[in-house]
């Protein structure tokens, strides 16, 4: 069995589609053991309701260190599903090729510090994209510079708003994470 551990800041919906999958057997031979939040959040309860061990790390220059503390040393997997806090270098280098990240565009374009949430669909209209969606990647010392895992793409009308945009987004994030947790795990 392997054991991931899920790094949430917000409601959680990302972490319970995770869930939702290894419960059905989409996600094979694989266990969320621990859920970390930097802040009170939603996440949090949808964690406890599968009973699963949660923990709450105050955002802060120390995360990454408290981190590291808790982490169990037979964790296979670390995913970043709706996690706003920046890891530090350290933590990502001893961590490498064992943590992914969900970004909602198409990296390498709308990535990097500032650029999440509706940060990101914003962007994308006001730039005049014709297409955005989703990518699964490596989390490395850089923001949102690890390389690619899966891309999902869909084509941006003149109609859509960043609220539609955030939409598809999160349909495509929904498809795509549980495909790359397990083509990293090796299922």
């Amino acid at each position: 069995m392997k054991n991931i551990v899920v790094l949430v800041s917000g409601s959680g919906t990302n972490l319970q589609r995770i869930i939702d999958t290894i419960e059905a057997g989409e996600i094979q031979n694989a266990k969320v053991a621990l859920v970390v939040a930097d802040r009170e959040c939603y996440g949090l309860e949808r964690a406890k309701k599968h009973h699963i061990d949660t923990v709450l790390i105050p955002r802060g220059k120390n995360f990454s260190s408290e981190l590291a503390k808790i982490i169990p040393e037979n964790t296979d997997l670390i995913v970043l599903a709706g996690f706003l806090s920046i890891l530090k270098s350290e933590f990502c280098e001893n961590w490498t090729g064992k943590i992914i990240n969900i970004h909602p565009a198409l990296l390498p374009k709308f990535g990097g510090k500032g650029m999440w949430g509706m940060n990101v669909h914003h962007a994308v209209i006001e730039a005049g994209e014709k297409e955005s969606g989703a990518t699964v990647h490596f989390v490395t010392p850089g923001i949102d510079e690890g390389e690619a895992i899966l891309q999902k793409s869909f084509e941006v009308t003149p109609e859509d708003t960043p609220e539609t945009l955030a939409g598809k987004v999160h349909q495509i994030e929904y498809e795509i994470f549980p495909i790359a947790i397990n083509k990293v795990l090796g299922n």
